[in-house]
This record gives C-alpha cells, sequence and structure tokens, in this order.
C-alpha cells in the first residue's frame, strides 16, 4: 500500500513538472512572439526607412535640409525675424526643414510637400552656458506633428557633454520604439577647435549612441570624419560667408562623403536665397560644379 501511495504521489508530481514545463514554454513562446511578431514591428523596418527616405532622398542619397531652428537660442535673428515670410518661397526648392515644433506650428502651411526633422533640445539662450540643453519636445508631439525625424544637440567637451550624450541616448530609446530616426547634432562649443580629429570623435560618439545620421561641420580633411561614422553625415551650414565660398564648401564636403546639408545661415541671409538654395540643391542632387551653382545663384 505504501508502495503504491508512494507511485500515485510521484506520478503526480511528475505529472505537474511537465505541465509546468509545458505552460513555461507556452509562456515563454507567447512572450517571444508577442514582442518580435506583432504587427508594429513588422512595419518597424518600413517605418524608420519611409520616414529617412523622405528626408535623405533615395534617388541621389542626398539632401537638402533647411535649418531654420536658431530662434531656439538666438531668438529673432538677422533673416527669420518674420519666419513664415523668409521660408515658405524656400520649401519647394527644400527636401527637410530643421525647425521647433513652435514655428512649425504658426509658421508652415500643412499642406506644404517638405519633410519636418523636428529640433526636440534646448533650454539655455545664446546668454547662458550652450551646452546646458535638455529635451524639450516629447515623441509624441513629433508624431502628432507627422515629423519625418527628430533632432538634438550634443556638446562633445562642454561642461554637460555627459547629460546631453545620455538625453542622445535616452531619446534613441525612445524614438526607435516609434520608428523614428534621430538626428545629432554635433554642437560646437565658443572655444571648440572645428578639426577632424574633434569632429571625428563626436560624430563617432553620436552614431554609437544610436543616431540614424549626424549634422556635423566641413573641416579640412572631412573624408576621415565622414570615414569614421557608420551613419550618413548632413554637413551644417555654420555662420554666413560668401556665396562662393559657401557653394565650395558644399562642393567639397559631397565630394568627400557628406550625404548632403543642413544649412540655414548661408541661404537665408543671402542677398538671393532662392537662388542659393537652387544652387546648393543643384551641387547636391545633381553634380553641378562651383561655377554652374554659382551662375544659378546669380539669377535673380
Amino acid at each position: 500500500m505504501f508502495v503504491n501511495l508512494f507511485s500515485y504521489l510521484l506520478m503526480i508530481n511528475f505529472s505537474l513538472l511537465t505541465y509546468n514545463h509545458i505552460f513555461d514554454s507556452f509562456i515563454l513562446h507567447f512572450l517571444y512572439f508577442h514582442h518580435y511578431l506583432r504587427k508594429e514591428n513588422f512595419i518597424m523596418g518600413f517605418g524608420i526607412n519611409n520616414r529617412l527616405s523622405r528626408i535623405i532622398k533615395p534617388k541621389t542619397g542626398k539632401t537638402v535640409m533647411l535649418a531654420v531652428d536658431h530662434g531656439y537660442f538666438q531668438g529673432p535673428t538677422t533673416g527669420l525675424r518674420d519666419l513664415k515670410k523668409t521660408v515658405t518661397p524656400l520649401i519647394p526648392h527644400t527636401d527637410c526643414l530643421f525647425i521647433t515644433r513652435g514655428m512649425v506650428r504658426n509658421c508652415i502651411d500643412p499642406r506644404s510637400d517638405v519633410s519636418v526633422c523636428l529640433r526636440v533640445s534646448g533650454g539655455p539662450s545664446i546668454l547662458g552656458e550652450l551646452s546646458n540643453e535638455d529635451i524639450t519636445t516629447s515623441l509624441e508631439e513629433a508624431i502628432r506633428l507627422n515629423a519625418a525625424g527628430v533632432g538634438m544637440s550634443i556638446f562633445v567637451g562642454a561642461p554637460n557633454e555627459d547629460r546631453t550624450i545620455a538625453n542622445l541616448g535616452r531619446l534613441v530609446s525612445e524614438a526607435e520604439r516609434y520608428g523614428m530616426p534621430v538626428l545629432a547634432v554635433t554642437a560646437i562649443g565658443r572655444e571648440m577647435a572645428r578639426d577632424a580629429r574633434y569632429l571625428s570623435l563626436a560624430c563617432r560618439i553620436a552614431a554609437e549612441i544610436g543616431a540614424r545620421f549626424v549634422k556635423t561641420y566641413y573641416c579640412e580633411d572631412f573624408y576621415k570624419v565622414v570615414e569614421g561614422c557608420p551613419v550618413p553625415i548632413v554637413m551644417a551650414g555654420g555662420k554666413k560667408i560668401p556665396e562662393m565660398d559657401a557653394l565650395q564648401m558644399t562642393a567639397n564636403a559631397i565630394k568627400e562623403g557628406a550625404s548632403g546639408v543642413d544649412m540655414g545661415r548661408n541661404i537665408f541671409q543671402s542677398d538671393n536665397p532662392v537662388g542659393m538654395i537652387k544652387a546648393i540643391r543643384a551641387i547636391v542632387h545633381k553634380g553641378a560644379t562651383v561655377d554652374e551653382a554659382f551662375e544659378i545663384y546669380s539669377k535673380k
């Protein structure tokens, strides 16, 4: 009787173990399929690549972005005092606007056929420590505004570099969940050298943290910056310089591997903004020479 009872209990225990094993296996498989095979993960690759294709044009692999986000720390800077008036005639020649949510809402016609990369960082004004930035705009807001991407600055070598880089990591983690590409802007402090060694460091860090594309400045040996960064680089225009110089800088950057430009002051502060953006576009998308581009710019 004792043996029969022991055998019975052993059989029940074995059955429970088998049942628990099957149940645990079922739960594990359910969680796997729920996480990896749910609908949004099936389309995630499509979503992020589709958004990127609205910024970097697949036909050429290049982009002409128009940076008009300067007011987030500079206020009504020269050329953007009336942002709507300045930007409206440039939109037909622009692949993507880099802009803040406030200016999108108030100054951009929602019927415009242009993509938006939304600046989502800010905090200090030009009067304070520029590296003291945080995330100021949510991913939900970017999605509501139909943004094709979001962008923020990192300040490598500045007092708050660790926080801005950590902010980039958190932004990337959240953005990837929604299939939203992140642009990292390698902001330069007042006393930092814009050389290949520094820019290579900043761009590589941005890519390592997960940015899908990076905005940085042109420099001597720019190709070294591109070689060290596995994601597309778009060239920042920087301060206003003579038009011929800006066109030459654009041509050099494209020749050395840039995937386009995100230019602002060298376009909207030009004496012929529409001609200038057409000229930049001719270099970036059509491979025009600097002389050919300057001729385009010169036509009023």
